[in-house]
């Protein structure tokens, strides 16, 4: 893996604040709007009933995707604690079913992981929806999950291709500046680093294979 763009503690906990918020301002704007309707007085029942489902649906995707966001970006126990792979299941069901068009598939014994490692894990199923940006099927194998786990991704869909600035960052070839779009992958190598785990990526027809395996 080639070297990654340097930034401060600070500036990186900044950038990562801004990509969780982008993530949740679309479904806590929806839950916004669906009050305004309620408390507008002239709206008749059906469209009161129709901001209801509003801020119903809205809720739940919100929900789903801070709950994913707490493992993949937050402490998610203390220091060196291990995670639950079910749990780390869970939550990206619940985050892919935010996601109309694409589809989750996850095999893998449940095991507790190190919680570096879970992070990893979550943060790719992140860059492998950038892998197929017309929808279609991502599919998770974990390997050895009580040993020394690792894992393969695998994105299926039109136009799949490696996210140009994923590729760009393996390469060593980035140059645009850091913003909230381009932290998460960046965050995403960082900690395959601190995991001492090396990802590749290679595209095969309509399919993109991410690999992560032991150093």
């Amino acid at each position: 893996m080639n070297e990654l763009p340097q930034l401060n503690g600070m500036d990186l906990a900044a950038l990562l604040c801004s990509r969780v918020c982008h993530d949740v301002i679309s479904p806590v704007g929806a839950i916004a709007n669906g009050l305004e309707l309620l408390d507008d007085d002239d709206s008749d029942e059906e469209t009161k009933l129709i901001a209801m489902e509003l801020i119903r649906s809205s809720a739940k995707n919100a929900s789903a995707k801070l709950q994913f966001c707490r493992i993949a970006f937050g402490a998610a126990g203390s220091a060196g604690a291990d995670i639950d792979t079910g749990d780390a299941e869970n939550v990206a069901h619940a985050y892919f079913g935010t996601e109309k068009r694409t589809e989750l598939e996850w095999q893998g014994e449940r095991a507790f992981v190190p919680k570096n490692k879970v992070k990893l894990l979550l943060n790719l199923l992140l860059v492998s929806l950038g892998a197929i940006p017309r929808g279609g099927i991502v599919k998770v194998e974990m390997s050895d999950p009580n040993g020394t786990p690792s894992f393969v991704v695998t994105c299926t869909g039109k136009k799949a291709r490696v996210p140009p600035v994923f590729l760009d960052l393996l390469n060593g070839t980035f140059m645009e500046q850091l913003d909230a779009h381009a932290i998460q992958p960046v965050y995403t190598l960082r900690l395959a680093q601190e995991c001492n785990m090396d990802i590749s990526a290679v595209l095969q027809e309509e399919s993109v294979v991410f690999s992560v395996q032991n150093t």
